[in-house]
């Protein structure tokens, strides 16, 4: 147990003196009833038929004293709540090639707007993270349910050099083993040499997470992402591809050179397959919705530190009421 207010049990120490004081007042009334003769003697004769009965009452008030004294530290426990959970990352490829104008008004833009109306209605047992991935893969917001979060870290994705599809699925991959407090090691921002591989886990391990790719497949980067989607099926982790562009292509002009940059639709196709997972257009963002009925979310026992301030305030409280109720009853007042 921790307490966020530690100093508040200094007070405990006042406990010792309470007792102290109790003790000795009951010395004074003795001391009082043997200086009052025959009357003494008869109010020495009721104590002894009450016997250990008449320290009940201060006992049980001292013992609420100490819980409130706890209290006023603000307590703090670990408990283990069940939940239903499951999680999906939205992995955007942020290449040169996304600012393409063959999907209106750039690939980028059509990207964003199919997973908009995605976020909007997600489910409250699913929480969403975004990963952004070049030539290299990184999470740009952890899994959460805040969808004005969410948005705007979409918004802020804008495109940048190559294309590592197998750079996004291990940036996805480590995103949902960290939210599920899992370590990972396998990924590095520079080019790793031999390429990177996941780290070994029991096979299905994530199966209430999907990643949904959205991208243009043009993959020019090493390692090789059908290697990397295997990775994925292995833990259990459905991709869900998203086509962004269209086959025919477009002319990309940068800095002076002319790039002609199409979707490739049988590499989204094969990620999807080996994974278990769908191929979608952008063109068709309703589709999306259906990933939703396609999620498998699990049933999940997750340590959180909750205050137990008021339950002992309340049990504090309630032991106060019974020790008042005790004294009435066989003394007819309150200690």
């Amino acid at each position: 147990m921790k307490f966020i207010w530690p100093a508040m049990l200094l007070l405990l120490l006042l406990v010792p003196l309470f007792v102290y004081l109790y003790v000795r007042m009951q010395l004074r009334r003795r001391k009082l009833a043997t200086s009052y003769g025959s009357l003494g003697m008869m109010q020495g004769a009721v104590r002894n038929r009450l016997g250990w009965r008449r320290h009940v009452p201060p006992a049980i008030l001292l013992v609420a004293l100490i819980i409130l004294i706890v209290a006023l530290a603000r307590p703090q426990t670990t408990v283990s709540l069940p939940r239903i959970q499951g999680t999906v990352i939205l992995a955007f490829d942020v290449s040169g090639s996304m600012a393409a104008d063959d999907l209106k008004p750039t690939r980028m833009e059509a990207a964003k707007t199919a997973v908009q109306n995605f976020i909007e209605r997600q489910s409250p047992s699913v929480r969403i993270g975004v990963v952004a991935f070049s030539e290299s893969g990184l999470s740009v917001q952890v899994p959460t349910n805040d969808e004005v979060e969410l948005l705007a870290a979409i918004g802020r994705l804008t495109p940048q050099r190559g294309t590592s599809l197998a750079n996004g699925i291990i940036a996805s991959l480590t995103t949902i083993e960290n939210s599920n407090g899992a370590p990972t090691n396998y990924y590095s921002n520079a080019t790793p040499t031999p390429a990177p591989t996941p780290t070994p886990m029991p096979r299905g391990t994530y199966s209430s997470s999907v990643i949904i790719l959205l991208t243009d497949g043009e993959n020019n980067q090493n390692p090789d992402p059908l290697e990397i989607a295997q990775a994925a099926a292995d833990r259990g982790v459905r991709i869900y591809t998203v086509g962004i562009g269209s086959p025919s292509g477009a002319d990309l002009h940068v800095e002076g050179f002319t790039i002609h940059t199409q979707l490739d639709e049988a590499m989204l196709q094969q990620i999807s397959q080996i994974t278990g997972g769908t191929y979608y257009n952008a063109e068709n963002e309703e589709d999306l919705l259906n990933i939703y009925d396609n999620l498998n979310p699990t049933l999940i026992v997750k340590p959180e530190d909750m205050e137990v301030t008021s339950l002992l305030a309340g049990v504090s409280i309630l032991i106060l009421l019974i020790g008042g109720t005790i004294s009435l009853l066989w003394f007819g007042r309150v200690p």
